[in-house]
């Protein structure tokens, strides 16, 4: 039996968190018990949790292995971006195993108990602030899966957060005609345009199809444009800025948040797609020859070139988290932070 403790952070209610201080469960002879040493706030949609967005009914995440069971009723204990180091292994699981350097979809908590098969071994070339921005790589690395840039298409990026940056450093390796993103914050414009993004402040202000090459009726909108601000208002323009036969990827996750969308003048007669991207599943288009082990292999092999760890703006400890989360909600500026847990 262990008689150590563990910090886990707790949404109370909406605008309210609270650090709980409680035994760390006892593992079976087939767990670990993972002492952590960094999680990452996943922005947005911590944020909709914390400001009481979400549908309480809805399920956390059925294919998470600590959230399974859980929906999104308060008390919630809600994150998935841990790493640390394996301190205990259960009688039944191969000795190698402690000591190992893992990241695992975890609520922000500073011990955790779950099995083997829910850990990713963190490669040796990856430190352990990269590891936790994993999810985000991997949603990244999602969007443009669902989105297929073609050669040759212009491309827009709604929204420049911490998934928008990655998604459009991401895209700006593919040889695209243009790559467009829109972002009111002047600092975000300016880590975009560092990443290979064209920036502008606004939709109003994007000029595409302006090139020697450019023809046709649609040659000033996008092939392709990504809505990952957060705003569903935002998928107005997002709708405006597309193609006739153009694709639409909604990143964004709403919660509860609507606003009217215009679906009847320029979306009527373009035959767009707009497509639901979510990174919990693969496209069952893809599902033949992708799984998620194969995607996550994929993000492992990105994370020492993309060093995500760039994008943090803030570092807080563990039990400070209600500080944290009211300046997340209330400072546009905040973009990536992260838990230290030592």
């Amino acid at each position: 039996m262990t008689s150590a403790s563990r910090r886990r952070v707790q949404f109370t209610g909406p605008g309210e968190v609270e650090v709980v201080t409680e035994p760390v469960p006892d593992p079976a002879p087939d767990e670990v018990v993972v002492q952590t040493e960094c999680s990452a706030v996943s922005p947005g949609t911590e944020r909709l949790v914390y400001e009481g967005h979400v549908p309480e009914t809805l399920a956390a995440d059925t294919t998470i292995e600590a959230l399974e069971d859980d929906d999104f009723s308060y008390p919630i204990s809600y994150g998935y971006a841990c790493v640390g180091t394996v301190e205990t292994t259960g009688s039944n699981v191969d000795a190698e195993w402690e000591g190992r350097t893992v990241f695992s979809f975890q609520p922000h908590v500073s011990r955790f108990v779950t099995s083997p098969s829910a850990l990713v071994r963190v490669p040796p070339a990856v430190s352990a602030v990269d590891a936790a921005l994993i999810p985000s790589v991997e949603t990244a690395v999602n969007f443009v899966m669902d989105g297929r840039p073609m050669v040759g298409e212009q491309v827009v990026v709604l929204g420049q957060g911490v998934v928008g940056l990655l998604t459009t450093q991401l895209l700006s390796r593919h040889p695209l005609r243009g790559l467009w993103t829109v972002e009111p914050s002047p600092h975000r414009r300016a880590m975009s345009e560092s990443l290979g993004g064209t920036a502008v402040a606004s939709s109003s202000d994007l000029e595409l199809g302006t090139g020697h090459d450019a023809s046709g009726p649609d040659a000033s909108r996008a092939d392709l444009v990504f809505e990952l601000t957060g705003k569903p208002s935002v998928l107005n323009d997002a709708v405006q800025r597309t193609a006739f036969s153009g694709r639409v990827v909604v990143g964004s996750w709403y919660g509860t948040k609507s606003a009217p969308i215009d679906l009847g003048r320029h979306f009527h007669r373009s035959r767009m797609e707009i497509i639901s991207s979510q990174v919990s599943t693969i496209d069952p288009s893809l599902r033949g020859r992708w799984t998620k082990d194969r995607r996550m292999s994929v993000v492992l092999d990105l994370l020492p070139t993309l060093t995500p760890s760039d994008l943090v703006s803030q570092t807080f400890s563990l039990d400070d988290a209600p500080a944290a989360y009211e300046q997340l909600s209330t400072d546009p500026s905040m973009l990536q932070p992260v838990f230290q847990h030592n």
